[in-house]
């Protein structure tokens, strides 16, 4: 793990979107619809690719490795929490190549049922690494017990398909607006740079891969 970080930071300046002649490439990303992940791949490929859900980052460099995606995204370092040591992970483990990265801000909001308010909240759910990075918020807010579930957006989708106006999700407005959810606060994070940098990998054989 440790040398696996070392060689990501020195990882040159991000590179520029890919322009992908022909067909739209697939790229896998963790999560579900509405992730921040899915931003990523919709800035990153200036929406020109198919992103594919997965249920989790070695799900993703599974399906570069075995050639059912052309590219994957993963988060392998947030300006909060350090290291997503999943992601980190799952890409020191299967033969992938870095072939690019990007840095994306996060903004974390904090999504309920409409009808909902904020006193009358009792639970917040969300991915680990999202949890984390709300601690001064959480803090400030006893009330609201935590549930670690696997990905921002699918605990988005969990809560508007439950309608309870005592639960609520932290995600991004943009999960807000695909499952019908409103925005009781926005930036719930704690620093307001809060940033993950994300690596575009390939197949190690690859004409691209260099790492």
């Amino acid at each position: 793990m440790q040398r696996l970080m070392e060689r990501l930071t020195e990882r040159a300046p991000e590179a520029a979107p890919y322009a992908t002649p022909g067909a739209a490439p697939r790229v896998a990303y963790q999560g579900e619809p509405g992730a921040f992940s899915e931003q990523g791949v919709a800035l990153h490929w200036a929406g020109a690719a198919e992103a594919v859900p997965l249920p989790t980052f070695g799900a993703v460099a599974d399906a570069v490795a075995e050639g059912t995606a052309t590219y994957g995204l993963l988060p392998v370092e947030n300006s909060i929490v350090g290291p997503v040591h999943e992601a980190v992970i799952a890409l020191g483990s299967r033969p992938l190549a870095i072939v690019g990265e990007l840095r994306l801000p996060i903004r974390q909001c904090l999504l309920a049922p409409s009808g909902s308010t904020l006193d009358a909240l009792t639970s917040v759910e969300s991915h680990p690494v999202a949890l984390a990075q709300c601690g001064r918020f959480l803090r400030a807010h006893p009330q609201l017990r935590p549930r670690a579930v696997l990905d921002t957006a699918a605990a988005a989708r969990a809560v508007a398909d439950a309608g309870d106006r005592t639960r609520a999700a932290i995600a991004s407005a943009a999960a807000a607006a695909r499952y019908g959810l409103v925005v009781l606060a926005e930036d719930v994070h704690d620093p307001v740079d809060n940033t993950t940098r994300f690596v575009v990998v390939a197949r190690a054989d690859a004409p691209e891969g260099r790492w």
